[in-house]
C-alpha cells in the first residue's frame, strides 16, 4: 500500500479522535432528544423517519423502515422482518456483517467460510449478495467483482426483510433483502473508542464521536484502521474506514443528513476454498487438506479496493401531517485483484488420479469500476376514509449502475495439495474474455396502502412498475429492456394481549445481467410469495418473537455455466422460521432463531432427473441460541458473561444429491468486564476448534469454515 495514502487514513482517523476534545454544547437540548428516543422505543410507535434507524435497545427492537420504507412498529408488517442491533454485534464479537447474520432466523451467512472481500449471505434459500444488499435503504447491487464492501463498525443495525420484496423495492432477490442502517448523527455526545487483536495478530483500532455543533447542526464520524494476519496461510490485510456525517435540523419539520463513506482495503487472499469434496469432506489416499493451506502463489497474489460514497436524506413535514423525502447516493468502486486458485485435482479431476496428490489451478486476473447513482423520492401522509385510516406512501426510484471491466486467464502449474511448495514461474496471461462496458438504468413507482381500522386491523397493499434497461460494449455485447409490475397484499390484526397473526402474498421479479448459451438475454427471475405467521410483543417483558411459514417460487432460474447458461428452471422454497429476541430484564439478552426448509427443484428441462433435488450448497436447518447476562451489583457488578450455540444442518455438494456436507453445531463464548466507564471483553467463536467444511457449491468448490479465534477488545467513551 502506497505510504502516502497510508498517512492520508491516519491523519483522518487521528482527526476524527481529536474531535473528542471538543466541548459539549446545548446538553438540555442533547438530554431532550434522549428521552424522546427513549420514549419512542418504549412503545414502540414511531412517528417520524428518524425513529427507524435509532439504535436498538439491547436485543429487542421495536421499529424498521425496511419493511415499508417509512418508520413502523415491526409488527404491522405483513412479512417476517429481524433485526441486528450494535448491541446485539457486540455481543456476539461480530466483525463483519455475515458474521452479524449468524444468529439470525431465514438466513445462512458464510457458505465459503471466512471471505474477507465480501459477505456472501443466503436468505431462505436463495443468494442475496448481488442484488438483495441495501445501505441505508438504497440498493448496493453487484455485478460480476464490481461491488461495494460495507463495514460493519460503522452500522448502527442490520435489518432482514424476508421474502419477495420488489413490490417496494423494485428488482431483488427472491428470498428477501438485507438493508445496512449507517450510524449517524443524534443530536447527542458520543465519545467512543476501541481497540482490540485477534488470534492471528490481526489488530484494530476504531472510534465513534459525535455531537451537536449548533442548535441546528449535529455531526458524527466514525472509522477504523486494521491490519494483520488473517487464518489461513499467507492471508493478510490492512484497510482503513472512515464515515463522516452531518446533520442540518433547522425545525422539528425539517432534516438533511449527509452522509459519506471512504474505504481502503488490501490483501492478499485466504485459503480454505475453492477445494474439492475429495480432500476436505471425505479423505483422499492422501488424507485431507489443510483447513489453513493456500495455494496461490504469494508473490503474485494481491487484492486492491478503492471505494467512497456519498449522498443525503432530506425529508420535511407539513403542517397537514405529510412529509416528502428524498434518499440520494453516488458511488464508486476500484477493485483488483490477482489470484490463483484451485479447481480440482491434475487433469481437472474431481477426485486425483492414483499417486497423483497434485492440483489444478486457475490464474485468475480483474480490473472493475463501478459507478452508481441512486434517488428515491417518497410521499407519505394519512387521510381517512369514514372508519378506516390510510397511511399512503408514493414513491419514483431511479437506479444508475455502470461497471467497466476487464477479466482475463492464464496458464498456471499445479500444486500439491497436501505438500505445497511455492514459488514456480507461471505462465504468461491471455487475452481476456470479457472486456466490456456495461451500463444499466432503472426507474420504478410505488405506491403503498396500510389502512388500520376495526380495534386492530391492518390491511396493507403494495403495487409498483419498474422498467429497467441494460446495455453492455465490448467484449461480450447485448442489450435488453424489460418492464414488471409487483405487488404485496398483507392482513393482519392486533390484539390487546401483544399477538398479531398476519397474512401476506407478494410477487417479485430480479433482472439479471446474463446471456445464454443460445446468445439470447437471460429473462428477469420473477415468482411469487405467500406467507403466514404471527408476531408477538409480550406485555410482561421486552421481547419480540416470530414464527412464520412461507411458500417461496422462483422461475426462469439460471442453470449451466457462465459460458453456456440455460434457463430453464423452477426452484420452490418452502419452510418455518421463529425467530425470538429478549431484554429479560436489565442484565439478561437472549437471540433465539429455527429455520426449517424443504428446498426443491420443480423444474429442469434439461435434465429432469433433478426435479426434486435439493440445490447444493443449502441445509435445510439451522438453529442457534446466545445468551448474554451482566451482573448487576456485588463484588462482581459489571461482568458479563455470555455464550452461544450454532447449529448448521447438512447439505449436499452436488446436483444429484448423492453427495453429502455433514451438520455442524459450534460453540461461541464471551466474557467481559465494565467499570468507570472502560470495559475490556473477550470474544471465542468455535470455542471447541471444530474442523468442518461450511459448504460445497458443487463438488470443486467446497470451503472450510474458520477454526477457534479469539478476539480481545478494549473500549471506552467519555
Amino acid at each position: 500500500m502506497p505510504s502516502l495514502l497510508k498517512q492520508k487514513l491516519v491523519v483522518l482517523l487521528a482527526g476524527g479522535s481529536a474531535l473528542a476534545a471538543l466541548p459539549a454544547h446545548a446538553q438540555d437540548a442533547g438530554s431532550a432528544i434522549q428521552l424522546n428516543t427513549v420514549v419512542v422505543q418504549t412503545d414502540g410507535k414511531p412517528n417520524k423517519q428518524s425513529d427507524g434507524v435509532a439504535p436498538v435497545k439491547g436485543f429487542v427492537p421495536k421499529t424498521t423502515t425496511t419493511g415499508s420504507k417509512d418508520a413502523v412498529a415491526i409488527e404491522k408488517i405483513p412479512q417476517s422482518v429481524s433485526v441486528v442491533g450494535r448491541d446485539q454485534m457486540d455481543a456476539t464479537g461480530a466483525q463483519k456483517v455475515d458474521e452479524a447474520l449468524r444468529y439470525t432466523a431465514g438466513v445462512f451467512a458464510q457458505p465459503f467460510g471466512v471471505d474477507n472481500r465480501a459477505d456472501w449471505i443466503y436468505i431462505r434459500g436463495f443468494d442475496a449478495t448481488a442484488s438483495g444488499t441495501y445501505l441505508d435503504g438504497l440498493q448496493n447491487f453487484s455485478y460480476g467483482f464490481g461491488g461495494f464492501l460495507i463495514d460493519s463498525f460503522g452500522l448502527e443495525r442490520i435489518e432482514v426483510l424476508k421474502g419477495a420484496s420488489s413490490a417496494l423495492y423494485g428488482g431483488s432477490n427472491a428470498g428477501g433483502i438485507v438493508n445496512y442502517i449507517s450510524k449517524r448523527p443524534t443530536g447527542e455526545r458520543i465519545r467512543y473508542l476501541e481497540a482490540g487483536i485477534n488470534t492471528y495478530g490481526n489488530g484494530y483500532v476504531g472510534f465513534d464521536i459525535g455531537d451537536k455543533a449548533s442548535e441546528t447542526v449535529n455531526y458524527r464520524v466514525n472509522g477504523k484502521i486494521q491490519g494483520g494476519d488473517n487464518y489461513t496461510d499467507f492471508s493478510k490485510e490492512f484497510r482503513g474506514v472512515i464515515s463522516p456525517s452531518i446533520q442540518y435540523k433547522p425545525d422539528e419539520s425539517t432534516s438533511l443528513t449527509i452522509l459519506a463513506n471512504y474505504t481502503h482495503l488490501d490483501l492478499t487472499h485466504g485459503g480454505g476454498s475453492f477445494l474439492p469434496y475429495f480432500g476436505t469432506v471425505v479423505p483422499t489416499e492422501f488424507g485431507r487438506i489443510s483447513r489453513k493451506a493456500n495455494f496461490t502463489e504469494p508473490d503474485i497474489d494481491s487484492y486492491n479496493r478503492e471505494q467512497g460514497a456519498i449522498g443525503y436524506e432530506f425529508e420535511h413535514r407539513f403542517d397537514n401531517d405529510w412529509t416528502v423525502r428524498q434518499n440520494v447516493r453516488y458511488g464508486i468502486a476500484h477493485v483488483q485483484e490477482h489470484s490463483l486458485y484451485p479447481y480440482g485435482y491434475e487433469g481437472y479431476l474431481a477426485q486425483p488420479a492414483a499417486g497423483d496428490p497434485n492440483l489444478a489451478r486457475i490464474n485468475f486476473r480483474h480490473d472493475t469500476t463501478v459507478y452508481t447513482f441512486l434517488a428515491d423520492n417518497q410521499l407519505e401522509g394519512k387521510v381517512t376514509t369514514g372508519a378506516v385510516d390510510h397511511n399512503l406512501l408514493f414513491g419514483v426510484e431511479y437506479k444508475y449502475f455502470r461497471i467497466d471491466q476487464m477479466q482475463q486467464t492464464g496458464a498456471a502449474t499445479v500444486i500439491d495439495a497436501y505438500d505445497p511448495v511455492y514459488g514456480a514461474p507461471q505462465g504468461p496471461m491471455y487475452a481476456p474474455y470479457i472486456d466490456q462496458n456495461l451500463k444499466r438504468n432503472q426507474i420504478g413507482a410505488y405506491v403503498q396502502d396500510r389502512m388500520e381500522f376495526g380495534d386492530g386491523w391492518i390491511v396493507t397493499l403494495n403495487g409498483r412498475y419498474d422498467y429497467v434497461n441494460t446495455d453492455a460494449k465490448g467484449l461480450p455485447s447485448y442489450s435488453d429492456h424489460e418492464g414488471r409490475a409487483s405487488g404485496r397484499a398483507g392482513i393482519g390484526y392486533e390484539f390487546d394481549n401483544g399477538v398479531t397473526p398476519y397474512l401476506s402474498a407478494s410477487t417479485f421479479f430480479n433482472p439479471l445481467i446474463a446471456t445464454l448459451g443460445n446468445g439470447d438475454f437471460a429473462k428477469p427471475e420473477t415468482g411469487v410469495q405467500y406467507e403466514a405467521g404471527v408476531k408477538y410483543k409480550p406485555r410482561f417483558f421486552d421481547g419480540l418473537i416470530t414464527a412464520s411459514i412461507f411458500d417461496l417460487t422462483k422461475q426462469n432460474v439460471l442453470t449451466g455455466s457462465s459460458f453456456a447458461y440455460e434457463q430453464l428452471g423452477k426452484v420452490n422454497s418452502r419452510g418455518f422460521e421463529l425467530e425470538a429476541q429478549a431484554n429479560v430484564a436489565d442484565d439478561w439478552k437472549v437471540t433465539a432463531a429455527f429455520t426449517a426448509y424443504d428446498l426443491k427443484v420443480k423444474e429442469n428441462e434439461s435434465n429432469e432427473a433433478l426435479i426434486g433435488k435439493r440445490p447444493y450448497l443449502m441445509p435445510e436447518q439451522q438453529a442457534s441460541l446466545f445468551v448474554e447476562y451482566k451482573v448487576p451489583e456485588g463484588v462482581l457488578r459489571g461482568l458479563t458473561v455470555g455464550g452461544g450455540v450454532r447449529y448448521v444442518g447438512s447439505s449436499y455438494a452436488d446436483e444429484e444429491n448423492t453427495l453429502k456436507v455433514p451438520a455442524v453445531a459450534l460453540a461461541d463464548l464471551k466474557l467481559g468486564y465494565e467499570k468507570n466507564n472502560w470495559g475490556i471483553d473477550l470474544n471465542v467463536t468455535n470455542l471447541f476448534d471444530k474442523d468442518y467444511v461450511s459448504g460445497c457449491q458443487g463438488v470443486y468448490v467446497c470451503s472450510y469454515g474458520e477454526g477457534r479465534k479469539a478476539l480481545l477488545k478494549i473500549h471506552t467513551k467519555w
